[in-house]
Parts: structure tokens; sequence; C-alpha cells
């Protein structure tokens, strides 16, 4: 089975979703489903069919965080350093067209947000950047065309 690297802090978040879901959403799902059963026929009863399906995606989620956590690969950024973009790396680039910079934190894919400045490992750019050091020139493919980008800082924090 293959290893998920995640960070620490998305790892935390996993586990937290995982307990909110066991612990309320799971019995107030299971206390619908019998309050929708006392209606009557479940044939026509919209509540009770709207209640198992939210049970299912409830399970659903379960299972898939449960596997997520079981095969997840921890790393604590705060132990890492060097010039080198890797896991967990939070890096400037500059756009060698625009001049604009950008800071992204290379984070697995179910921790990726764009807004908060966390990208996939999967994502182009982070596959473009991934081993490159402070410096280095990388082409990023993109569906508008290629862009060409400059590292411009490596941290980790």
């Amino acid at each position: 089975m293959e290893k998920l690297a995640i960070t620490k802090t998305g790892f935390t978040k996993l586990e937290e979703e995982l307990k909110h879901l066991k612990m309320v959403e799971r019995p107030r799902i299971t206390n619908d489903i019998a309050v929708a059963r006392e209606h009557g026929d479940l044939k026509e009863n919209a509540e009770y069919k709207a209640a198992r399906e939210e049970q299912g995606f409830t399970e659903g989620r379960i299972q898939d965080l449960e596997a997520r956590i079981s095969r997840a690969d921890i790393i604590d950024v705060s132990s890492l350093s060097g010039d080198t973009v890797i896991f967990g790396a939070t890096v400037t680039l500059e756009n060698l067209d625009t001049e604009e910079q950008k800071t992204y934190q290379i984070v697995s894919e179910y921790e990726a947000d764009i807004d908060a400045g966390r990208i996939a490992n999967t994502s182009p750019i982070a596959r473009s950047i991934l081993g490159k050091d402070e410096g280095d020139a990388v082409e990023v493919f993109t569906p508008g065309g290629v862009v060409d980008y400059e590292v411009i800082k490596v941290e980790f924090k």
C-alpha cells in the first residue's frame, strides 16, 4: 500500500474530521432516520430517503478518512531545511514575464487550498518546481500555455 505524504497540520485536520463524523454526525443521522421512520410509509418518505442518503455519504467519507489516516506518512515541516524545493516547502516564485511574485506551500492533494496558498504536490506548478533550488528557472505547462518562473525563496515554516 502506497504511503500518503501529509503535513502534521493536514493529518490533524483529517483526524478531527473523522472524530466529528463518528461522534457527532453519525449519531445525529441515526436519530434522523429513527424519527423519519416514525412518520410511516418509507416508500414515500422524503425525510427518510434524505437521511439514508446522508448516512451513505457520511459512511463513505468515514471509510475514506480511515484509509487516508492508515496510509499517512506524516511530514513535520518544521524539522526540514535547505534551499531545494521538497514536499512541505513554502516557495516564492516570480513570473518572469510579469514579475509578479506568488508564494505557495507544497502539500498533499487532501490539504490543497489555493486561496490559502497551499498547492497539491501533484499540481502542474508543484511538479515543475519539486527538486529545484533557489535561483532556478522553471517552465510550467498550464492550460493557458507555458509560464516561466524563477524560484526566489524556499522556506520551511
